[in-house]
């Protein structure tokens, strides 16, 4: 075995097989016999991007956040709380845009380019799975990059929204004290309220970032196609997520319904453990570089 899953094994925890390097040791042996199947399908969620500086929701980083996300219900039905959003994303969004992917996304990347993936599912709206080289990505919960009018559903790129906003808060100097694995900062009521929020150029109607909030359902569309893609797959490979949300935990269920395998690895307990033939608590940069590497026996 490499330095780099040597490393790997060390940190890591298989769950089907006992605690200590050597089951760790023998769940990556298990993971680079699914893969090595192909037509695997990974679902990521945000433990894939926790190395890229960007906190997830439930593991280490996401248990010292200190706000709770926006609601789609609190977004759309107040002017004020939109103003909020749009302050506090205005900081966090500077954050996540000089975010680059980390050895994870790139192992991601290599594994479709070598022709073992036939999908890749992304809970994360940061964009670096497909800034490592990766295409085909269904972004589950849309992309920060991005926005839409609430009113004719013009879609536009962040960018210029974020030069608009910039141009109609010259002064706007606040600090974020810490930034929420959505781009949205955690900024003081103070600071949000004395910010100037731009509209739709064509329409004039409210802005919002082109994801899924919390209590908004994903497009139905696009929950079929990854029903779709996971039933025919030869594995589901789930990275960085704790499953505890039922908008990437379905696709596990529906695997396996239809006895396709299931490979886990995270940062802790999920709530899929319990589907899945391999699990791995170890961190997804050094684990997912180390599969690279694993001879198939």
């Amino acid at each position: 075995m490499t330095e780099v899953a040597e490393k790997a094994a060390g940190a890591g925890v298989a769950g089907a097989g006992g605690a200590g390097a050597e089951s760790a040791r023998e769940g990556l042996r298990r993971l680079a016999g699914l893969v090595a199947g192909g037509d695997v399908v990974v679902l990521s969620g945000a433990g894939l991007s926790t190395e890229s500086g960007i906190p997830d929701y439930r593991g280490e980083t996401g248990r010292r956040r200190r706000a709770e996300p926006m609601t789609y219900q609190t977004f759309t039905g107040s002017e004020a709380a939109r103003r909020r959003y749009w302050a506090r994303s205005h900081l966090g969004w500077r954050h996540v845009a000089r975010a680059r992917p980390n050895a994870g996304h790139r192992a991601v990347a290599e594994l479709q380019r070598r022709g073992l993936l036939a999908g890749i599912i992304t809970q994360n709206v940061d964009g670096l799975q497909q800034a490592a080289g990766a295409d085909r990505v269904i972004e589950l919960h849309g992309a920060l990059d991005r926005v839409v009018c609430l009113s004719c559903g013009r879609r536009s790129p962040r960018a210029r929204l974020d030069a608009r906003l910039r141009a109609a808060n010259p002064g706007f100097e606040a600090r974020a004290d810490a930034i929420n694995p959505d781009g949205d900062a955690v900024l003081s009521d103070e600071a949000a309220a004395a910010f100037r929020v731009v509209d739709c150029e064509r329409c004039g109607g409210p802005l919002k970032p082109d994801v899924v909030f919390f209590g908004e359902n994903v497009p139905p569309a696009r929950v079929r196609d990854c029903y779709a893609l996971t039933e025919g797959a030869g594995a589901l490979l789930v990275l960085g997520s704790s499953l505890t949300v039922l908008s990437g935990y379905r696709f596990v269920r529906h695997a396996a319904r239809h006895g396709v395998p299931v490979a886990i690895v995270n940062r802790g307990a999920t709530r899929g453990d319990e589907h899945a033939l391999v699990t791995l608590d170890a961190p997804l940069g050094a684990t997912l570089t180390a599969l690279l590497d694993e001879p198939v026996r």
